[in-house]
């Protein structure tokens, strides 16, 4: 009997898997996987993956330097082990995290990109099969732009909460952007009292308006919902390009039956408008000027405990 995840796959929309833990991700058989800071701080505490620390420890220590640059190499190799076992389940491709810290330097973005890509080809792993996942402020996104255009990097711009950073990333022609979906609706919810649910969720309808504005004006640009609460959230936004989910949820989903009918279809239409002023639209939207800070705030803050863990490690190594 077909579950509900196999009528969500079966409405267009691509089920990408939202973990660090591949034995997981291996159970729910989606497409492409995304991981993040948060993701792999948890995953690397556990042992199965023990393997994988020491094989980032060793090539960290590798590389001589301070502690701090032993660290630093160490994390970015830990990032494509990750990459490379999730590659070794999925079909298609994996995002893989730019440092948080970085996302208002577009020098750094560019470099630290260009970084994981040259490890990842060292393993036998083409920049094909990965996204570089780089937070949407104005310099992540004229990065991806560059990353895009002149070295055929593919580039997910995830911590979206605004409309304003979906068309400045449309312009800029990156292959794929995350809107955030439950952090929409956990703002709202805080700064309301109110509950939402199904269509009227606002990071369902956030994610709704971006969709259509792509198709309509023929942008070619993924969307792929992110940062789900429950399976309402998703199936409202069936038939969207992708969508990530957690293991918990991907398990609701496949434990039911219900029927899962598509709510979003695609339509091509004319040239879009000039752009307006991102940095302007950004601020007259205080729920994505919030949201964004504080994710960059977090992915920052859970990135420099994996480093600690690794920095302690290598000082035993």
């Amino acid at each position: 009997m077909s579950t509900s995840l196999d009528h969500l796959k079966q409405t267009g929309t691509v089920v990408v898997s939202d973990s660090g833990d591949f034995e997981s991700i291996d159970v729910y058989k989606p497409q492409d996987a995304t991981t993040n800071p948060s993701l792999l701080l948890s995953a690397a505490n556990k042992p199965q993956y023990s393997r994988l620390v020491d094989a980032a420890i060793k090539h960290g220590k590798s590389k001589g330097g301070s502690l701090d640059e032993q660290a630093n190499a160490a994390m970015d190799r830990l990032l494509v082990e990750f990459g490379k076992e999730i590659l070794a389940i999925i079909p298609g491709r994996v995002s893989t995290e730019v440092d948080a810290r970085l996302s208002f330097d577009g020098e750094a973005t560019k470099a630290k990109a260009r970084e994981l890509i040259a490890l990842y080809d060292s393993i036998g792993i083409k920049k094909e099969r990965v996204l570089i996942k780089i937070a949407s402020t104005w310099e992540g996104i004229q990065a991806a732009r560059e990353l895009e255009q002149k070295d055929g990097i593919h580039c997910n711009l995830t911590l979206m909460f605004g409309f304003a950073q979906a068309v400045a990333c449309a312009e800029a022609g990156v292959t794929l952007i995350s809107p955030f979906v439950g952090r929409i609706l956990d703002w709202y919810k805080k700064a309301t009292g109110r509950e939402y649910e199904g269509d009227e969720d606002p990071g369902v309808k956030s994610v709704k308006k971006i969709f259509n504005y792509y198709k309509q004006h023929g942008y070619k640009t993924i969307v792929m919902g992110a940062s789900f609460r429950n399976v309402g959230e998703i199936k409202s936004l069936a038939g969207v390009d992708f969508l990530t989910i957690s293991p918990k949820l991907l398990e609701e989903l496949k434990d039911s039956t219900e029927p899962v009918p598509k709510k979003l279809d695609s339509h091509t239409g004319e040239a879009p408008p000039a752009i307006y002023c991102f940095r302007w639209a950004l601020l007259q939207d205080p729920m994505a000027f919030d949201k964004l800070h504080e994710g960059i705030k977090k992915f920052a803050e859970d990135g420099e405990v994996l480093k600690n863990v690794l920095r302690e490690k290598l000082q035993k190594a």
